[in-house]
């Protein structure tokens, strides 16, 4: 039995009266670590995408545009047999090699053989960085408007994170297909006739385990004192 929660059970006249401590499950650590795992990672790598085409893929085009003039100057000189661009990133004459080398040196370069980075493609890697930073920024608030719910209970009322009202003596029933699995259970109560069902997610909103063990004393004792009138 929880600590902090109380329960008791009386017995009179066939009705079963229960008192509970008020509950407020507010958001787990588990979860909080996880969007926050999240939201670094996607963080990390609309940075990176930027990173690249503000700084990185423009310095590369410079440098590209570099070694595209010391292969024209040393196929102009007959020095070397002018070959189509796209073989640049694949082999490369030897001496180019060296030509090129000796420049990225003197200019402070890595030696590297450079890629051509067109501005479609630098576009491309912005438009990817900021649409991903975007998502990040509204994935961060949505963390933090999740902090504000929490799913509690006010006497014998269950309030869920939309605010809907429960009444504890309601539920018939709990589902717990995803407990084992996502930590999560569902509340089966009864309205006007009509069976609805309210989300106590244990995993997102720690405590509402206590609130599920709240309910099912309630239709355990609502179930003996049922088969007790009957006898």
């Amino acid at each position: 039995m929880l600590s902090w929660l109380q329960i008791a059970i009386g017995v009179s006249a066939g009705i079963v009266h229960l008192e509970s401590m008020n509950v407020d499950a507010r958001i787990s650590k588990e979860w909080r670590r996880r969007m926050l795992f999240m939201l670094f990672m996607v963080f990390t790598i609309s940075a990176w995408f930027l990173w690249d085409g503000y700084v990185v893929w423009p310095n590369g085009a410079e440098r590209h545009a570099e070694f595209v003039e010391i292969e024209a100057a040393m196929v102009a000189s007959g020095k070397i047999e002018a070959v189509e661009h796209k073989a640049h990133g694949a082999k490369v004459n030897e001496y180019l090699r060296i030509a090129w080398e000796r420049h990225a040196k003197e200019a402070g370069y890595k030696r590297d053989m450079p890629k051509e980075r067109t501005d479609a493609s630098i576009r491309e890697q912005r438009m990817i960085g900021w649409v991903m930073m975007t998502g990040s920024v509204f994935f961060g608030l949505w963390v933090l408007w999740n902090h504000k719910l929490s799913v509690r209970t006010e006497g014998d009322v269950v309030i869920g994170t939309s605010g809907q009202r429960v009444e504890l003596d309601s539920i018939v029933k709990i589902d717990r297909k995803l407990w084992e699995k996502k930590g999560i259970a569902y509340a089966i109560y009864e309205v006007e006739g009509k069976q609805k069902r309210l989300c106590l997610d244990d995993h997102k909103f720690s405590g509402c385990e206590a609130i599920i063990l709240d309910a099912d004393r309630r239709i355990k004792a609502r179930n003996e004192s049922g088969d007790g009138a009957a006898v």
